[in-house]
């Protein structure tokens, strides 16, 4: 399969997942909170596929992140059927599939600023492009939870399910350091990964440009 290939098949795997999400969800309007991020993705995707593509690993890593936006808006992040089980099984204290989200929302984004960094900026690989890496991962992260709670604000009760509190007074705190984990977990154990994918989207750039 070659990239544009793996590139089609990715968003027609994305598409069908947004189509199924869309299709009786929970509670529309925590569905279209949720998914908002995931159609941005692809907005921002699209306008950017010629001039300033990415790498594969980026973009299975993406669809992947999506696709749970995609399933917590669906169900809410608190109903997650999956989750639901986990909890009863193992009678956790809650369904934890927004951990899950949270924990995704720093661990793609990292890759993401690592890659634009890198081939932007005069940042070298080391201790500081790492260290900014999470701040951003952490920027992005309280963004997310104060959009929660102008939310909460504006709609009062009607955003409940899109903050999935679940009762925990602490939920944005934990969500905050679940991002934190996530981001840090992508920085020790993809980097070299990611420089292979991403060595191999440049050299076939410059085999274009030659």
């Amino acid at each position: 399969m070659n990239n544009r290939q793996l590139h089609l098949a990715l968003l027609a795997i994305v598409l069908g997942v947004l189509t199924w999400s869309g299709i009786g969800p929970h509670d529309r309007f925590t569905w279209f909170l949720e998914v908002a991020p995931a159609l941005l993705y692809m907005l921002v995707l699209f306008i950017t596929y010629k001039r300033f593509p990415l790498s594969d690993l980026l973009y299975v890593l993406i669809a992947i992140h999506a696709i749970i936006l995609m399933i917590g808006g669906h169900y809410t992040y608190a109903e997650v059927p999956l989750f639901n089980w986990l909890r009863d099984t193992f009678d956790l204290s809650r369904n934890h599939y927004d951990r899950v989200g949270h924990f995704a929302q720093g661990f793609i984004p990292a890759l993401i600023a690592r890659e634009v960094l890198l081939r932007t900026s005069p940042l070298p690989r080391g201790k500081w492009l790492s260290f900014i890496i999470i701040c951003i991962c952490l920027a992005i992260s309280a963004a997310y939870e104060l959009i929660e709670f102008g939310m909460a604000v504006a709609t009062g009760t009607a955003a409940d399910a899109f903050l999935g509190s679940q009762g925990d007074v602490w939920d944005s705190q934990k969500d905050m350091l679940m991002c934190l984990i996530g981001a840090i977990t992508a920085l020790i154990t993809l980097p070299g990964f990611h420089d292979r994918s991403l060595q191999k989207l440049l050299s076939k750039a410059d085999s274009l440009d030659s």
